[in-house]
């Protein structure tokens, strides 16, 4: 089971869409860089990963743990 889960996530500000559609499993133990240029929607990931924001569409799990439903539980 992946440690981190990110299944089509979307993230949209009114007409801006940071995250567009994204995809990735993070195994346990592994080390993932997660590098794009600047805009590409890195840090409003890793916000929805923490918690900070909810994606529009799509899904986030940190541990198992649904992070927009269970978010108690992923921090």
């Amino acid at each position: 089971m992946p440690i981190i889960k990110v299944e089509n996530l979307v993230k949209r500000f009114g007409s801006i869409t940071a995250v567009n559609n994204i995809s990735f499993n993070v195994e346990e133990g592994a080390i993932f860089g997660f590098l794009g240029p600047n805009g590409a929607g890195k840090t409003t990931t890793i916000s929805i990963l923490c918690t900070l924001l909810v994606p529009t569409s799509g899904n986030a799990f940190v541990n198992g743990y649904d992070c927009e439903k269970e978010s108690s539980s992923v921090r």
